[in-house]
């Protein structure tokens, strides 16, 4: 990461592959040109009254992202400055078969403007009635990376999801070990007997952890984690066997943010936002520099109407702000010699894919989120919206 002083005003806002919706702002092309790198000064050294920091980052990915179908698809993929992503299996007809991954990956292609380059990277969604044939499938096809565990019920259409993970399940792991992909775990129980603070944590002991013993060469990713229980574990495990990824929403908000000022639907996530201490464990942990942990946004759009309504659904598009979240957290920690390695690096390594080449510019400067993205079927409410944040995301 390469970090200098920039004295003139940038004439370019958030970025992204194209126009989106009717927002009144400059949308930059999400293809970002190679720069070379340089030698990284420690943040003190950049912090000058009077100048604007900037930071060339290698271009980013995004490790959990949600793209949704039809209208909202085409809607949302245009905003992305991330080079990959890994793109959510959950959508009301689950994308549970390789052959539907392809198709829902061509739906993606058809949907991105002329000059973006975003690269799909398809998962599974795993079920009691997968079968270890279509795990080699999925990995002889080159498009499908990872096969996603929703208990059953415990996030938006998750109803598909697993009712017996070792009962039922086992002999697909067991194949994925052999075929070397990687289980992604929303990681909560959905016993309505356990409190939904506590779902993390319960997984974690009745689950994760007799998973990694029973099959220690299994790869996970442990999803969104919220909680320094969740931190403890993946600590634990060995590296390159157990990862984690972290939202923005967990690194900045904690569950008093639900409920100041009134019900905040547009805070509201799964897994739930948690206690102030879990939010400081999970800031410690990412910019500490350890490799198990990488960029994963969960970004998850809905129409307002559907947030805002007597039973509003569980998401936070996070997209337009999320790399500008997640320099504010590791700039707060006096961290951002590790922002490069935690949004760029350490994603592609667990994975075993090459990292970008090419290069993307943070620019010390405010900037306003809009109020609402507005679209023929309605509005999409951002994260943050009409608040002003300090690092503005560029084309270089």
């Amino acid at each position: 990461m390469d970090q200098k002083r920039d004295t003139s005003y940038p004439g370019e806002a958030i970025g992204s592959c194209g126009a989106f919706g009717m927002v009144k702002a400059v949308a930059f092309p999400c293809k970002a040109s190679i720069l070379p790198s340089a030698k990284i000064e420690a943040p003190s050294q950049v912090k000058v009254k009077g100048a604007r920091m900037e930071l060339s980052l290698t271009r980013p990915d995004d490790w959990h992202l949600h793209l949704r179908d039809g209208d909202l698809l085409e809607a949302v993929v245009p905003h992305s400055h991330f080079g990959r992503g890994i793109v959510m299996p959950n959508l009301k007809a689950p994308i549970t078969t390789t052959a539907a991954a392809v198709a829902y990956r061509e739906s993606i292609l058809k949907a991105l403007p002329a000059n973006c380059d975003f690269t799909p990277l398809m998962t599974l969604y795993l079920t009691d009635k997968t079968s270890p044939n279509e795990i080699k499938l999925a990995r002889n096809s080159g498009v499908v990376f990872a096969v996603k565990l929703y208990p059953a019920g415990a996030t938006t259409n998750s109803q598909d999801g697993v009712t017996d993970l070792f009962g039922k399940c086992l002999h697909v792991l067991e194949e994925m070990v052999e075929q070397n992909m990687p289980l992604l775990v929303h990681g909560e129980v959905t016993d309505p007997e356990v409190d939904v603070f506590d779902r993390e944590k319960v997984f974690i002991d009745t689950v994760l952890r007799p998973l990694i013993q029973k099959l220690p060469r299994l790869k996970v990713v442990m999803e969104h984690i919220t909680t320094m229980d969740a931190v403890r574990f993946v600590e634990s495990c060995d590296e390159g066997s157990v990862a984690a990824t972290v939202t923005p929403q967990h690194l900045v908000l904690n569950r008093n943010s639900l409920f100041q000022g009134g019900l905040q639907p547009h805070n509201y996530c799964l897994p739930v936002l948690k206690r102030e201490t879990h939010r400081q464990a999970i800031v410690s942990a990412v910019t500490s520099g350890s490799k198990n942990f990488f960029l994963g946004t969960d970004s998850a759009p809905h129409e307002r109407r559907r947030k805002e309504c007597p039973c509003g659904c569980a998401g936070i598009y996070n997209a337009p702000v999320a790399l500008s979240l997640y320099a504010k957290v590791f700039e707060e920690a006096g961290a951002l010699d590790k922002l490069e390695a935690f949004t760029s690096f350490n994603g592609p390594d667990f994975y075993g894919l090459p990292r970008n080449t090419s290069k993307i510019k943070l620019r010390k400067t405010p900037w306003k989120v809009p109020e609402s993205y507005s679209f023929s079927f309605g509005d999409i409410v951002p994260m943050f919206a009409g608040q002003t944040l300090d690092w503005l995301p560029s084309s270089p």
